[in-house]
């Protein structure tokens, strides 16, 4: 049953857009990619035959265009898992909610959504420069365990036997793991870009084992964590959000991956801060793909 979502629930502004990301229904589109930085959805958009609209609120900032004749848009969401729940509720019910009525549509529409992010590798075999896919992504940042249908999407095997693994810390929210999109991981990534089991971490430092003044409360769970293997797989690469993306589009009926360009190398110490060609070639082949 469709049902009536109040102004409580979800916020609408004014003039009729989404409260946070500032985009109406009439101005989503079906492909979408993601980036973390607002300031890289200028490049993506660079690369549009033609640009329908250039919306920016906060660290969302939207362009819609044509790439060889696809109507498509990129989006930013910023850092971490929180603005990934808000930017995937919003654009989900610019598709699934009729903003004039704020009753469900009956007829649900599907969005197909590519993060394009950086990533550091915790394996030795997975160099700078290379492309990989969060074939599972794994989230540190508890949200999805707010959401009575977690289990449903969720690998339960591969959550216990890490947390058994590594020695989870109970005071730390619970990790949940999901899978990408066969179809799209299929199509988008081909055989040239890398399947991996990513980390989206709930920080940037002690999260990610670093440390800078404060002391970690466990020193060594970055090396279990190397150590860990699901089935012969390793986990391969720390980011912050494909979980969650992940995760919230199954629950809510879309499509969606994450595929990030290694920039850091954890296991020798080693980083690229002059990135920008392999992200742009990265954001190439996605657009060629989605």
């Amino acid at each position: 049953m469709e049902r009536f979502i109040p102004s409580s629930q979800l916020i609408i502004n004014a003039d009729g857009s989404a409260f946070h990301i500032h985009l109406k229904p009439e101005q989503l589109r079906d492909k979408i990619l993601m980036v973390g930085d607002p300031g890289r959805v200028s490049m993506v958009a660079s690369f549009f035959d033609t640009i329908d609209y250039d919306i920016q609120s906060r660290e969302f900032h939207a362009i819609a265009g044509i790439y060889k004749g696809k109507q498509l848009m990129c989006i930013s969401h910023g850092i971490g898992a929180d603005n990934i729940e808000i930017v995937m509720t919003e654009l989900d019910s610019l598709a699934n909610i009729d903003y004039d009525t704020r009753m469900e549509k009956p007829q649900k529409r599907t969005l197909e959504l590519v993060r394009i992010g950086t990533s550091g590798s915790l394996q030795y075999d997975l160099k700078i420069g290379d492309f990989v896919i969060a074939n599972r992504g794994m989230g540190f940042d508890g949200i999805l365990n707010f959401y009575e249908d977690r289990d449903k999407v969720c690998d339960l095997d591969f959550e216990k036997k890490f947390c058994d693994f590594v020695n989870w810390n109970p005071l730390w929210a619970r990790p949940y793991v999901v899978a990408a999109d066969e179809e799209l991981v299929e199509r988008i990534g081909r055989d040239d870009m890398l399947r991996g089991n990513t980390i989206a971490s709930v920080g940037f430092y002690a999260p990610q084992g670093r440390e800078v003044r404060l002391k970690l409360k466990d020193p060594g769970l970055i090396k279990r964590i190397e150590e860990f293997r699901y089935n012969g797989e390793p986990i391969t690469n720390f980011e912050m959000e494909s979980a969650c993306l992940q995760a919230m589009a199954k629950l809510l009926g879309h499509k969606a991956m994450t595929v990030c360009s290694i920039i850091a190398q954890r296991r020798e110490e080693d980083a690229n801060t002059n990135y920008k060609s392999s992200v742009e070639q990265l954001v190439l082949t996605v657009l060629d793909r989605i």
